[in-house]
């Protein structure tokens, strides 16, 4: 149960990607959650239509990822503002992403969660936020619920880009104003003639058409210049009349499941932390969906942020390891921020940016061109802030192949407790001895690699590691060589900083 004298350990407001996400992590850590929802029902709403490599991996790692592959398709190829990218297989089990509908990541996420024990409270909504030095008070109501208060230790707004969580704890949200709208819905398109249309560039904008499934088709259309405003309606109409400007037709377009908005206005939280109030998501960033990489930011943020919380309000590390979410995760919004902010000026119609299309494709049949960019969209590359020298430290763990005593595994298998796993592929009896203080909070494996040497996207092949200390998120917090004494040292201060003070006896 929840600590004394709170209802909750954590209130995830908002049952999104995100929220729904780090419910999952934070249950698996043993922490008690309460996912507070405005909605009443599942919105139906698919805008994001994709996961990428590395959320792809993080679904790996926690066992779960058959169920999203049984629903969607993978697509072998990427794009960057609309330029063809290519992926390769050597960087990851699952190197290319997973078409599949924003509306079926949350019923398989909301499945799962119910599986953990998580509650979701719908047409609930967060209303007010007090912190004190123990806690925060969420005070809740919605249409069909009547005023209501609910005591936690930590409150996480995942509750979008208009985050009620963010305002009312007083962080600040900068950036750069939108300059385009886009109008987004599911049609049928009779007149399009053909499956797929992909940034297909116009004097007047741009507009793709997608077929996600039999009959429909996911039309966006762009148009530079023109800003909606942010309480004007949203019609099927609008949708019509923007296609008709664009392209010159409509195709026919009849029978929306339902139309939104969205534009290139880009804007993160200057804190993902006050006290005892996080954001995470959109709520923490927002940006042009080019490349699909919100929703993936998101979850990834979700998933380095709840074995920490849990950590802590479980008592096994100190409240000072909250700050390092700050740090590893807001560098990685900025990026993604900048490489969208980069992506819509790439788009924008005229023939000043087709010459500068026209450069950046010639660009991108370069092998390392092509990686800078898939990178970018995969985040296979990012590497933590992290103390130490081997070239793993502070980047996601390869799903390398392993010979374990009991059989054939891979790495990423060792993580579906989402628990700490010290990895010793040499068999050092000073490693392990170490980790004895940390017994049953970091579990150690032995084992050997099949492969003498491992792929690390940014960093090319390296040799397989003797041993490493691997964090619940899949990020590597210690590495030893292999061939050269480890240094347990090292290794000693990465398990307190990572997975708090030694038991003692």
């Amino acid at each position: 149960m929840g600590h004394t004298g709170t209802d909750t350990d954590v209130v995830v407001a908002g049952a999104g990607p995100t929220g729904l996400m780090l419910a999952c992590e934070l249950r698996l850590a043993g922490a008690e959650v309460t996912v507070v929802e405005r909605l009443a029902q599942r919105s139906g709403e698919s805008r994001a239509g994709g996961i990428h490599s590395r959320t792809l991996e993080v679904l790996d790692q926690r066992g779960v990822l058959e169920r999203f592959l049984a629903e969607g398709q993978l697509q072998p190829v990427g794009h960057f503002s609309g330029l063809y990218l290519d992926f390769d297989e050597s960087e990851s089990r699952h190197p290319y992403p997973l078409m599949i509908l924003q509306s079926a990541i949350e019923r398989l996420l909301e499945e799962w969660a119910a599986e953990l024990g998580v509650q979701v409270r719908r047409a609930c909504e967060v209303r007010g936020i007090a912190q004190d030095e123990s806690g925060v008070r969420v005070e809740t109501g919605g249409a069909q619920e009547a005023p209501a208060t609910l005591r936690a230790r930590y409150l996480v707004g995942c509750d979008g880009g208009r985050s009620t969580v963010r305002k009312l704890a007083g962080i600040g949200f900068p950036g750069t104003e939108a300059t385009m709208t886009a109008l987004i819905g599911d049609v049928e398109l009779p007149g399009l003639g053909e499956d797929y249309v992909w940034v297909r560039r116009t004097p007047g904008g741009d507009y793709s058409a997608i077929a996600f499934e039999p009959g429909w088709h996911r039309v966006i259309t762009s148009e530079f210049d023109r800003v909606a405003d942010r309480d004007e309606e949203v019609t099927f109409e609008r949708l019509r009349e923007s296609m008709v400007r664009v392209a010159g037709t409509d195709f026919g377009m009849r029978n929306p499941r339902w139309v939104s908005r969205f534009n290139d206005a880009a804007r993160q939280a200057d804190r993902y932390r006050r006290g005892r109030v996080l954001l995470a998501g959109d709520a923490a960033h927002i940006h042009f969906p080019a490349g699909g990489q919100g929703l993936n930011m998101g979850v990834q943020d979700a998933v380095n942020l709840g074995w920490k919380l849990a950590s802590v309000v479980r008592g096994r590390a100190p409240e000072s390891l909250l700050d390092t979410y700050h740090a590893e995760r807001h560098p990685v919004g900025e990026r993604v921020l900048h490489n969208t902010r980069a992506q819509s000026a790439l788009v924008r119609p005229g023939p000043q940016t087709d010459a500068l299309r026209e450069v950046f494709g010639s660009l991108m049949v370069f092998d390392e061109v092509n990686q800078y960019l898939r990178h970018l969209l995969t985040a296979l590359d990012i590497r933590y802030p992290l103390d130490g020298d081997h070239p793993l430290t502070g980047r996601r763990v390869p799903d390398a192949d392993l010979k374990a005593p009991d059989g054939a595994t891979r790495v990423h298998e060792l993580l579906h407790a989402a628990r700490p796993v010290l990895l010793d592929l040499a068999g050092d009896a000073a490693t392990a001895a170490v980790a004895a203080g940390w017994a049953g909070r970091v579990d150690v494996v032995e084992a050997r690699s099949e492969d003498e040497h491992w792929i690390v996207p940014a960093r090319g092949e390296i040799p397989a590691p003797a041993a490493l200390l691997i964090r619940p998120d899949g990020h590597v917090a210690w590495a030893a060589e292999d061939g050269t004494a480890p240094d347990t040292g090292a290794l000693k201060a990465a398990l307190e900083t990572w997975f708090g003070p030694a038991l003692q006896g």
